[in-house]
């Protein structure tokens, strides 16, 4: 994004350390409601504290670190314009988490090539410069990745909630507002495709 409207937060992709800014010890639902009264500068607390933990996500769903910045950009404006929508400020950070996720989703349906690379290893190595059984590992790498690719967004999405980043079923519930069944049916349904992908390799 190239402007925003004065006001609105900034993000440009993780920060390992940002400086103290004030009102930083707020909760979750009074920087919701600081901001809602006129504090916007107070929306700043919510940006430092969820905005790792999002760009972590969109990093891992959409593969480019520009893409994934830009999303998590889009997202924390969004929330910043649509804040009297959250119903439950004390959880507003799954709330920001779905408007991100939703971001990720319609980012993947809309790109023309499924170039995605989702980051469940190191990055590739190049295998010449490899021993033998670098180079295998590096190859299983390549296929796994590839395999991701093509996998449905949504899908994508519970399999690397689950697998990638480890998290339990009702965890992942309550940040996508989605049923733990039908997750679970996600995540069997991805497993599923990656394995047939896999096959096709052998």
């Amino acid at each position: 994004m190239t402007g925003r409207a004065p006001g609105r937060p900034a993000f440009r992709g993780p920060a390992p350390h940002i400086a103290p800014m004030v009102h930083h010890t707020l909760s979750d639902a009074d920087a919701v409601r600081a901001v809602l009264s006129g504090r916007t500068e107070d929306f700043a607390v919510l940006v430092r504290r969820y905005q790792d933990v999002l760009y972590a996500h969109a990093e891992r769903m959409v593969g480019q670190a520009d893409d994934a910045a830009d999303l998590v950009q889009r997202a924390f404006v969004r929330g910043f314009e649509r804040l009297d929508r959250c119903r439950e400020p004390e959880r507003v950070g799954g709330w920001l988490f779905r408007i991100l996720a939703n971001a990720c989703r319609d980012h993947l349906k809309s790109r023309r090539r499924r170039d995605v690379s989702v980051d469940v290893l190191p990055p590739l190595p190049d295998p010449e410069a490899l021993p033998e059984a670098e180079a295998g590992r590096a190859e299983v790498r390549r296929r796994l990745s590839a395999a991701l690719d093509r996998l449905d967004p949504e899908q994508r999405e519970a399999f690397v909630l689950k697998h990638v980043d480890g998290r339990p079923y009702d965890e992942m519930s309550a940040l996508l507002g989605v049923s733990v069944p039908a997750l679970k049916m996600r995540v069997h349904r991805a497993r599923e495709e990656l394995q047939t992908i896999l096959e096709a390799y052998r």
